[in-house]
């Protein structure tokens, strides 16, 4: 009557073993199967490279992360994309529709934007513009990439001021760049 007693301890350690296992493989499916080791580099200069990469954000969010294209670390899009800001934006409102959007499409979002390599997800946030889309924001400034950045790894808008005030590229900080 001694040996079913001993088989009970081991027994609960078994099932408590499947249901760790069960558990860490039910949330698996949103985050192990994204994780990659595979290092990126964007742009074709040694200077152009890209943060490791994240986990990615929730389905329709927008992953901020960081990357090198020749002006110090800056904002990217989730494809390497440098991201800007426009001066004449006050606050949290974007002031860019028509043809400036066309020109300067706002990076927009459908969930919380997701901050990897050195962004900082507490300036994150979002703006509703008036087209009823969301723009995703960074330290209060509504982000834009550049039409005439064709591929990850430019910053050719960089300085610009088409339609009428600069547009910059936007340190980890938050701070433009205007070098």
């Amino acid at each position: 009557m001694k040996r079913p007693l001993i088989l009970l301890p081991l027994l609960a350690v078994v099932a408590a073993a499947v249901v760790v296992v069960a558990i860490a493989s039910g949330s698996s499916g949103s985050s192990s199967s994204s994780t990659s080791s595979k290092s990126t580099n964007y742009g074709s200069s040694p200077a152009a490279t890209a943060a490791k990469p994240a986990a990615p954000p929730a389905s329709g969010a927008t992953r901020i992360a960081t990357a090198d294209h020749g002006l110090g670390p800056m904002l990217v899009d989730a494809q390497g994309r440098t991201l800007y800001l426009w001066q004449a934006d006050t606050g949290m409102s974007s002031t860019c529709s028509g043809e400036c959007a066309q020109d300067w499409p706002p990076e927009t979002t459908s969930g919380a934007p997701h901050a990897a390599g050195s962004a900082k997800a507490a300036l994150l946030g979002t703006t509703k513009r008036s087209d009823g889309t969301t723009q995703v924001t960074y330290a209060g400034h509504p982000l834009y990439r550049f039409a005439g950045d064709s591929q990850a790894g430019q910053a050719n808008g960089q300085g610009s001021s088409a339609f009428g005030a600069p547009w910059l590229v936007v340190a980890p900080g938050g701070a433009a760049i205007s070098g």
